[in-house]
């Protein structure tokens, strides 16, 4: 980032805005996705960013960064705390179930595992889209979601700050995250899933049924 300037005409919900140079010159071009810094960014402070090119050849920020003390007065994005936490209950949730016999680790593990997974994925696919390269598959995404990834999603998508404003992605996202639950309950409770919860280990001299009906 060797260039200076000030963000403006930022429109956060649109996810845009341009920089103008510190030295004059044309405004560049500044996508969400090429956001390095912290929290949202807002209009009129000053950045540092590269310079990059789109798929047409025309020049846009390639990634900026609040400079100086606006850097520093930056903080993380409110969202970020409150996918965090949720995603914290949700585990306690299941290490509660695991330590009174409900559910083996075999599935604490998959959720740990996959979360991981999606997590690194996210990350991999924000540093593509800033760099212009080939990015991961959405469908790929909703799978590892789909598949146990989406508290390490969930917690992605506001630590990076990524597919948070495509509502037709977040529509599918939230989908996967509740067709994932139902088939969790459905595990846990169902008596059509007794030959399921042989396989995983769940210890059957336990259940939730008499807990439930």
């Amino acid at each position: 980032m060797n260039q200076k300037g000030l963000l403006t005409a930022w429109n956060d919900a649109k996810g845009f805005g341009f920089i103008t140079p510190e030295g004059g010159g044309e405004r560049v071009f500044a996508h969400i996705s090429s956001y390095a810094g912290r929290g949202r960014p807002v209009s009129n402070r000053k950045v540092t960013y590269s310079i990059a090119k789109d798929a047409q050849g025309r020049l846009r920020a390639g990634r900026f960064q609040y400079a100086g003390a606006a850097k520093v007065g930056a903080s993380m994005a409110p969202g970020f705390w409150v996918a965090f936490a949720v995603v914290l209950l949700f585990f306690t949730t299941l290490a509660g179930l695991l330590h009174q016999g409900y559910l083996p680790v075999s599935v604490l593990a998959a959720y740990g595992g996959v979360s991981l997974v999606s997590f690194m994925m996210y990350w991999i696919d924000k540093q593509a889209a800033q760099r212009g390269a080939q990015r991961i598959a959405e469908n790929t995404l909703h799978l590892f979601e789909l598949c146990c990834g989406w508290p390490g999603a969930l917690v992605a998508q506001q630590a990076f700050r990524h597919k948070t404003r495509k509502g037709s992605y977040q529509f599918v996202f939230w989908l996967a995250v509740l067709s994932n639950l139902g088939a969790l309950g459905w595990l846990l409770v169902a008596p059509e899933a007794m030959s399921f919860r042989q396989q995983l280990g769940f210890d059957l001299s336990k259940s939730l049924q008499p807990l439930i009906w």
